[in-house]
């Protein structure tokens, strides 16, 4: 799915996979992971879900965003990742890559610049905002021993200013007090309600933000993310705030 918006031209490539592109950089957040860009991922049935991209391999990005372990994928960052690219990582993935079978994020030859939730970079004059990124404990996206999917400290999520338009992934989170505070053009929340925000949530967050445009990710990829994207953006679009789908 592609979209201008504001000047920049936006791509979500499926699951949690973004492309932001302005006139001179292009930025991508959390490439790959499950086939998303190798076509080997069969999006959900029944007339809805995202299809992959066949294969993809731009190397075209200037700035490549992880937010957390979950979402680091080697072969998803070299196929979007131009020679000189720069990663800007959440803190602490080479820790827990271990667990997931992976080479260390350092080790793929890029520059790797480390954030924690509360950071502020610039590369290639894009100024990166982190912003904190969990599921509440025994809040309702929890492991049914009400232990977080993801707990605070272990991810991040991303606000980029790109040619001057703000776009915001809160990355894998229940919507959080700051969250509310943000002044972005372009909101995408994930909606998939299992280990994060659901729509419902996502939609009050759309609401309260008031953003310029809201592109929903993030979503029936697998059984366990469905969510009803239609009403999602009736709820949106009953608050006044534009919202745009990928729909088959």
């Amino acid at each position: 799915m592609t979209i201008r918006h504001d000047g920049l031209t936006v791509d979500w490539l499926g699951y949690a996979t973004l492309r932001f592109a302005g006139e001179r950089d292009v930025v991508y957040v959390d490439p790959g992971r499950y086939g998303v860009l190798t076509g080997e991922w069969e999006p959900h049935v029944d007339g809805i879900g995202h299809p992959p991209s066949s294969d993809y391999r731009a190397g075209d990005g200037d700035v490549v965003c992880v937010t957390h372990v979950h979402h680091y994928d080697p072969d998803g960052i070299e196929r979007v990742a131009s020679d000189d690219a720069t990663i800007v990582a959440y803190e602490g993935i080479d820790e827990r890559v271990g667990d997931r079978d992976l080479p260390p994020i350092s080790s793929l030859g890029y520059e790797v610049v480390e954030v924690g939730m509360k950071s502020q970079v610039t590369v290639d004059d894009v100024p990166i905002w982190s912003t904190p990124a969990y599921n509440e404990p025994d809040g309702p996206h929890t492991l049914p021993d009400g232990t977080p999917y993801h707990p605070e400290g272990f991810g991040c999520g991303f606000m980029i200013a790109l040619d001057g338009t703000r776009v915001f992934y809160p990355g894998d989170s229940d919507v959080l007090p700051g969250h509310r505070t943000l002044d972005v053009s372009l909101l995408c929340p994930p909606i998939g309600p299992r280990a994060t925000m659901d729509r419902h949530e996502a939609a009050a967050l759309a609401a309260t933000v008031e953003p310029d445009l809201v592109l929903p990710v993030h979503y029936n990829t697998f059984s366990n993310l469905e969510a009803d994207s239609r009403e999602f953006a009736a709820d949106v679009a009953e608050a006044g705030v534009p919202v745009v789908l990928d729909e088959q």
